[in-house]
Formats: C-alpha cells, sequence, structure tokens
C-alpha cells in the first residue's frame, strides 16, 4: 500500500534549515554563549554570526533546556525524551554528561537528515562511546541508529502510520512520562497534517509535555519579512496560520486534546534568564542592533502543552541558578 505521504517539493528546503541552525549554534557555542562538546563532529563550518543572532541562538536553547531540566527534575528520570525533527540536536550526548538520566531518548527526522548523523555518530568513536554501554550492541542502518537507549530513526512525521512503526522499534512505552521537543518543526507541516500529528499523541500518551519553539506575531510588518525570506528560500511555511500569536499557539494544541498550554515570547524567556548569566553572555559580544534583538524575540516564542497533570503549573521564572545541562 502506498504511503499517505510524499516527499513534497520544499522538503529540501526545509531539511537545508538544520544546517543553518546547526551552524548558527556552532559559531555560538566557539563564542562562549553556552557549552557543548559535541556540535562540532557534526559541524565543520566556523563562519561568524551576527550578534543578535547568536544570542537569540542562546535564548532558544536556553529556554528549551529549563523546560526540559523542570521535567527531568519532576520524573527524576523515569521518563522518555522524542526529539521531533532532531537534526544534529546533541542533547542526548550533553544529557550524558550530567546526572540527568532517562529511560529511553528517541530522535526522529527526514531520513536524509538521519543518514548523514548516523554516519557521523558511527565514524566518531567519542559519540558512539556515549550510546554503547555493557548492556546491549549499538545497531546501525543507513538512516536508523539503536542503540540500549538511544534511537535515531528516519521518518515523516506526517506520516502517522510510519511514525508509530518507527516508536516500536524503539520500544516506546506509551504509559511512560514522556517529553516531546520540537524546535521550528511544526510550522513546516500543513495544518491538518501538523492537527492529525497532535492529536494522535494526546489519543496515545498518558503523560506528555510537549515543548515547542518557533516563530509567533507572523502577521505584522516585520513577520512579513521572515516569511518572505524564507519563502525566497524555498520554505512555505505550511503551518504558519498557528503562529499568528500566542493564542494561536496554545490554540493548536487545545484543539488537538491537549489538557492545556501556555505561551511565552522570548522576551520573557530571556528575561526569566538569571540576570548573572544574562549578563556574562552580553559581555562576549557588542550589539549594536538592540532594536533587532529586540524585534527577533518579539517574533519567536517557547508553548509548553501537556497532557495529564504533571506540568500543569509550568511557569518560565527567573532561574536562580545556571542549568545543570549547561557544564561550566
Amino acid at each position: 500500500m502506498e504511503p499517505p505521504c510524499t516527499f513534497h517539493h520544499c522538503d529540501e528546503a526545509v531539511i537545508a534549515t538544520n544546517d543553518d541552525a546547526s551552524d548558527c549554534k556552532r559559531c555560538a557555542v566557539r563564542l562562549g554563549y553556552w557549552k557543548d562538546d559535541y556540535i562540532g563532529y557534526f559541524v565543520r563550518n566556523q563562519d561568524r554570526k551576527a550578534p543578535e543572532i547568536n544570542r537569540g541562538y542562546f535564548a532558544r536553547v536556553k529556554g528549551v533546556e529549563m523546560c526540559i531540566e523542570k521535567f527531568l527534575k519532576k520524573t527524576d528520570g523515569n521518563c522518555q525524551i522524542i526529539n521531533l525533527g532532531c537534526g544534529f540536536d546533541t542533547l542526548y550526548f550533553r544529557l550524558k554528561d550530567t546526572p540527568h538520566q532517562v529511560k529511553n531518548f528517541i530522535e526522529l527526522d527526514f531520513p536524509t537528515v538521519t543518514a548523514r548523523k548516523c554516519y557521523t555518530i558511527k565514524r566518531n568513536k567519542a559519540l558512539l562511546a556515549k550510546i554503547h554501554d555493557e548492556d546491549g550492541e549499538v545497531r546501525l542502518s543507513t538512516t536508523d541508529l539503536h542503540g540500549p537507549s538511544y534511537h535515531l530513526m528516519g521518518v515523516d512525521l506526517r506520516n502517522l502510520d510510519e511514525l508509530d512503526n518507527k516508536l516500536q522499534q524503539a520500544e516506546i512505552d506509551y504509559k511512560l512520562p514522556t517529553i516531546f521537543l520540537a524546535e521550528c518543526v511544526l510550522v513546516y507541516i500543513e495544518a491538518q497534517n501538523c492537527k492529525n500529528l497532535l492529536k494522535w499523541i494526546s489519543s496515545k500518551f498518558i503523560t506528555a509535555v510537549f515543548v515547542n519553539y518557533e516563530q509567533v506575531n507572523m502577521n505584522d510588518r516585520f513577520g512579513e519579512v521572515m516569511l518572505n525570506n524564507l519563502r525566497s528560500r524555498g520554505c512555505s511555511l505550511a503551518g504558519v496560520e498557528s503562529c499568528i500569536s500566542l493564542d494561536t499557539q496554545i490554540g493548536r494544541f487545545l484543539e488537538c486534546g491537549w489538557n492545556g498550554s501556555r505561551a511565552w515570547d522570548m522576551v520573557q524567556v530571556y528575561q526569566s534568564i538569571s540576570p548573572a548569566e544574562r549578563q556574562r553572555v552580553e559581555r562576549l559580544e557588542m550589539l549594536d542592533e538592540a532594536e533587532l534583538l529586540t524585534q527577533l524575540f518579539q517574533h519567536y516564542c517557547l508553548v509548553i502543552a501537556w497532557i495529564g497533570e504533571l506540568f500543569q503549573d509550568i511557569e518560565i521564572t527567573v532561574e536562580k541558578r545556571m542549568s545543570s545541562l549547561n557544564i561550566d
């Protein structure tokens, strides 16, 4: 039987956004915005990015990590992490260097992306060593990798039968508390396919949290310029209707069976980072375009949605210390 979803003409442009994001993260890490000993294995590019881009990525990484850490504290590691559209994200490897451990870590992306990630992991012993342990072997194919508690798999998130099959291969436990991560992923999925995905998750998992980072306030002039820039590169933001406001971001989850949701723009998220940490990163580079950074922050957001009661009290508040995911 033919799969319901085929490769779309804009998928290649969407896949290319992984390289852009990875290059930006690599630049920010080299400049000292946060510590990541693993991004260099996946990204060789050393082009310097504009200061407002580096600070924007810092806020993005920090905001997502704050949510992950809150989740890990609540579950005490008795949980799963599912990274949708994972790209070259290194969270799994960074987590292995902290006291935080999870029962299962699953990464999903287009097969074109996971093939490159599998190849990089396979040829670097430092990465393989983080996946392999004495309890099990590492199984590799062209696009998929399976370790005792880590699974990287190529899949089209628009094809729910394929997604379910892949999760079964990754020994998913639908009863275990699970956090889903998506950074600029849902916005590239057609509205109906996105609804199908979110409804499917809310029907399958008993306790789940969704952390979504993506565009917001896209109906003003600045948002229009952002849209045109992406479209000029072949990226049609098929799910942009949910990015009109924080309310539409929240509504997307509530309409799909999630029990609750909250959202903050990145101005609020950045202000929630401890003053000492903000001062540290602000000393790294002079910022000529402070107004541009504010506009960027106003057009990205962090959205949390939940199934069950585990995360219903989540708030973005000032952190009194560095996240333990950032190793000094």
